[in-house]
């Protein structure tokens, strides 16, 4: 009974985050587009791995994914008041990034969790926002999880994110956002000692997914 009502809460607290998602991109005259929905299973959980470069992709990710979706978050924002909070009761993950054991460690819990309450999580493998738009080294942490769960990983880029919300401008640039997503990759019967292969394999695939999209404006411009 106690498992059904976080489970509840959990889901809730999704459902809001992906209304409020929708509000403030209307809000701030932002239109989005999401391209490879079809490649998704409506009622299957998946790992989402983007690139990262400014904070509308995480508006993007909740607005244009219609799945019950949770983070991977550094454990200091564990700590912020209210929001803290409002993230554990929602039911993301934290990691201690900077304690290999204890990041690890997290990773195991994560996924007994998972297996009582299916849900998908987003993860940034590049770890920090690329600045200039061009995909960062990854972290494998996430990833490595992924393959511990057995669960397949979708690639998604995160498009005109970055264009839109520039560092040294007060205003929002109302350029059209586009998530595109790829086919799912699936991980069962990788080899731990192919990690490598593997996360090379996803970042490829982010890769060609954003070039597409700029070669799509391109060509309409």
């Amino acid at each position: 009974m106690v498992g059904s009502i976080f489970e509840w809460r959990g889901k809730f607290f999704g459902w809001i985050g992906r209304r409020w998602s929708k509000v403030l991109l209307k809000i701030a005259g932002l239109n989005y587009s999401v391209k490879g929905l079809e490649n998704l299973d409506p009622k299957s959980n998946y790992i989402f791995a983007s690139n990262h470069e400014s904070a509308l992709d995480i508006l993007l990710v909740f607005a244009g994914l219609p799945y019950h979706i949770v983070f991977i978050s550094k454990i200091e924002l564990k700590r912020v008041p209210i929001f803290g909070l409002a993230m554990m009761a929602g039911g993301h993950f934290f990691v201690d990034r900077g304690n290999h054991k204890k990041s690890m460690e997290s990773l195991g819990k994560a996924k007994k969790s998972m297996g009582k309450n299916p849900r998908s999580i987003i993860i940034y493998p590049e770890g920090t926002r690329s600045l200039d738009g061009s995909l960062l080294p990854f972290k494998k942490g996430g990833l490595i999880m992924a393959l511990m769960m057995g669960t397949p990983v979708v690639p998604i880029a995160m498009c005109g994110t970055r264009e839109s919300m520039q560092t040294n401008k007060l205003k929002l640039s109302k350029i059209p956002l586009e998530m595109r997503i790829g086919k799912p990759i699936e991980t069962l019967g990788i080899d731990y000692e192919k990690r490598n292969d593997f996360v090379k394999k996803v970042r490829d695939s982010i890769f060609t997914l954003k070039a597409d999209w700029q070669e799509d404006i391109y060509n309409k411009a």
